[in-house]
């Protein structure tokens, strides 16, 4: 048996006859590294350690990108940018010194020109926001991504403490479908006999003319329910709709992606895409009215809405005025990413959508009484 010493002596030798062992793996093994780093930043990083990297980067399948800030436009400024943070280069750092410094002595006759104030702090804010790189340009070198996961670092819809609201969207041109779970209230039961949950709860209710699930109460018209779960509703969809409009250019630039999502660090909405919508996508221009209101438009749409006072999850976990909507374009006979269509494929969409515990809420108030509604294009 060799001693560590002469195996490290060894390796030596060969590294100073200029062999690399590395060089030994096949280009399909570091691929498949690289795939399961997925993190597009620090793919970046690796191909600039080697011309052998260098080469094999752009060929991933499979990328993930950590959006930094979203930078909002100025007026008449175009779409908000997604940032990523990259060094200011020292020719920047320079220039924003010497500013500094011509600032604080011309300061006393700033009053003096106001436009050329206002001037540089246009030009300034430009120049803050070219110290980010967009998402294009950041994944500009990888030629054949097939499967893309975009995360913003917020989520879109604001909501008070305590509230709990997921949703997940379908695109292809324009809405195929959205499912929208929330709830006014999450907490945990106490100890003691369990409250009547999903067949339990069913079973007890009486009178609802069949269905599954109950009458809403009066209360959720008079207290504000449904004005809220409405604002949760088309909250949810303009942040769908903005979304997507911001992967028009990746998606242009990218014929072989076949699976894009985009969500949030926080997990409250995702926004899903899929071979079929990617290529519809390409084939049907957004409409002009998009970019005027930097968002998809949304089209008329058909909504289920189901809810339950109370619903207590196998866990303990209790969501107060629990609610799902479930929404379809009117008219739509597809649904989903799997290419199920009608009634069927929107309920399996929907069931699938969320998982842990949220997928056991789902299933619960699909049980429900199902109250429909309508929306007008926004």
């Amino acid at each position: 048996m060799q001693s560590k010493h002469r195996v490290f002596a060894e390796d030596l030798l060969l590294a100073a006859e200029g062999e690399d062992h590395f060089d030994r793996v096949p280009d399909s093994l570091v691929l498949l590294i690289f795939n399961k780093v997925a993190d597009a930043r620090s793919l970046g990083r690796c191909s600039a350690v080697s011309r052998r990297f260098n080469a094999l980067v752009p060929l991933v399948d499979d990328a993930c990108l950590r959006i930094d800030r979203v930078i909002p436009a100025g007026d008449g400024d175009g779409d908000a940018l997604l940032g990523l943070a990259g060094a200011p280069r020292p020719r920047a750092v320079l220039s924003h010194l010497l500013k500094a410094v011509l600032l604080a002595v011309l300061k006393p006759f700033a009053h003096c020109d106001a436009k050329s104030a206002a001037a540089a702090h246009k030009h300034a804010q430009a120049q803050a926001q070219q110290q980010h790189h967009s998402p294009a340009q950041v994944l500009k070198n990888f030629s054949s991504i097939r499967n893309l996961r975009m995360e913003l670092p917020v989520s879109d819809v604001g909501t008070d403490d305590g509230v709990v609201l997921r949703w997940k969207a379908v695109f292809g041109s324009t809405l195929q479908s959205c499912v929208i779970l929330g709830g006014t209230k999450v907490d945990r039961a106490a100890a003691g006999p369990r409250a009547p949950t999903g067949a339990d709860a069913d079973a007890e209710d009486a009178g609802d003319g069949g269905g599954g699930g109950g009458s809403i109460p009066e209360s959720f018209y008079t207290n504000g329910g449904l004005k809220l779960r409405v604002v949760w509703t088309i909250s949810s969809l303009i942040a769908a709709a903005t979304r997507h409009y911001l992967l028009r250019e990746i998606v242009k630039e990218h014929p072989t992606l076949e699976q894009v999502a985009l969500t949030d660090a926080n997990g409250q909405g995702t926004l899903s895409m899929g071979r079929e919508q990617l290529k519809e996508f390409r084939d049907k221009p957004l409409a002009a009215a998009a970019a005027a209101a930097n968002r998809t438009q949304v089209p008329a749409c058909n909504m289920k809405l189901r809810y339950a006072p109370l619903l207590e999850l196998s866990d303990g976990t209790r969501i107060h005025g629990a609610t799902l909507v479930v929404i379809r374009p009117v008219g739509e006979a597809t649904a989903g990413t799997g290419g199920g269509g009608g009634r069927k494929g929107l309920d399996e969409f929907a069931a699938n959508a969320f998982d842990g515990p949220l997928r056991e809420a789902v299933a619960a108030l699909s049980k429900r009484r199902t109250y429909l509604l309508e929306m007008n294009g926004f």
